[in-house]
């Protein structure tokens, strides 16, 4: 632990150094980094956390006992509220509603963490609005979509296992003043995140990321903060490369939305959370290629690595006598 906190003194003391003796390119990434919130973010993703939360806040009073959608979603039995935010509201919406069930008593610590494997997803107003701006064909935003669902489901199926006890009938306690304060809160948590992510990719372009070709530079800058990634999409000159970077970029997020998912879940544990991001991704590469290359091959090969994880997950459950 002393040489964790140690470790992040120097690095802190380090950025301050760097921020100090090139203060333009700080400046400029963070201007850049507000200016996406303020165009993008805020108007794309707020409204989702508003509603999400006041859904979910009140929705125990008249349905938390379903039963074919979750079952067919994988989220346990009484869950089913939570499929709106989760497939529609982007990220991370889907994990602070995933968050706020745990929080308001719906689902145990452990169901928690595994819904967080799959219910954390890219929404479609960000996949419409944004990244289908980037292809020249309609069709492909839709496709792009429809993938990443389909690999959020797969992953759903290969890792989900609760049962019909996991969900807790607890009325809501939230008020429309704590439901608005946890918006802004949460709100201002991402937009955080996403300008500290834009200076660190101005530092790296200034440094390197020059040097690398356009469709690595453009993965690495993804990988690193999802929103800048898919803007910088049209660099890619080969619409079919594009397809295919677009579809794992969206998949697994980035390290800007495991920060923006870190603070909005805070107690809740990341374990379940890599191993559903690592199917998602699979997933979607090898569909988008399918697509791209009009083959199925690609998914032949994948379909047993996927059976053998579920069937994994479900000895494991066994022997747990879950």
């Amino acid at each position: 632990m002393n040489r964790h906190r140690q470790l992040t003194c120097i690095l802190s003391a380090l950025g301050l150094l760097i921020l100090i003796l090139d203060g333009k390119t700080t400046l400029s990434g963070a201007a850049d980094g507000i200016d996406m919130c303020v165009r993008t973010v805020i108007p794309a993703l707020f409204p989702f956390f508003l509603l999400s939360s006041t859904f979910l806040s009140f929705s125990a009073s008249f349905s938390w006992r379903e039963k074919g959608l979750p079952s067919l979603l994988g989220f346990p039995r009484g869950a089913g509220a939570l499929a709106l935010p989760c497939f529609l509201g982007g990220y991370p919406v889907g994990a602070q509603s995933v968050y706020q069930a745990y929080a308001d008593g719906h689902l145990r610590k452990a169901s928690a963490q595994k819904l967080l494997a799959f219910c954390n997803n890219a929404g479609p107003a960000f996949v419409f609005g944004v990244v289908g701006q980037m292809f020249p064909k309609p069709w492909m935003p839709w496709a792009l979509w429809g993938i990443h669902i389909a690999g959020a489901l797969v992953a759903a199926r290969c890792l989900s296992d609760m049962d019909d006890s996991e969900c807790v009938d607890k009325q809501p306690v939230s008020s429309n003043g704590d439901i608005m304060a946890g918006a802004v809160k949460t709100m201002g948590v991402v937009c955080g995140w996403i300008v500290l992510f834009r200076v660190w990719i101005a530092f790296l372009d200034r440094w390197f990321l020059w040097l690398l070709p356009q469709a690595v530079r453009v993965a690495v800058v993804g990988l690193l903060e999802l929103s800048n990634g898919c803007c910088e999409l049209t660099q890619i000159s080969n619409v079919s490369i594009r397809f295919i970077l677009c579809s794992g970029m969206l998949a697994a997020g980035g390290l800007c939305v495991t920060a923006q998912t870190v603070s909005v879940t805070k107690a809740l544990s990341l374990r379940y959370y890599w191993l559903g991001k690592m199917i998602q991704l699979l997933v979607s590469l090898v569909l988008s290629c399918c697509i791209v290359y009009r083959t199925i091959v690609p998914f032949l090969f994948v379909l047993p690595l996927l059976y053998r994880i579920r069937k994994k997950r479900s000895g494991n459950q066994a022997l747990s006598g879950v």
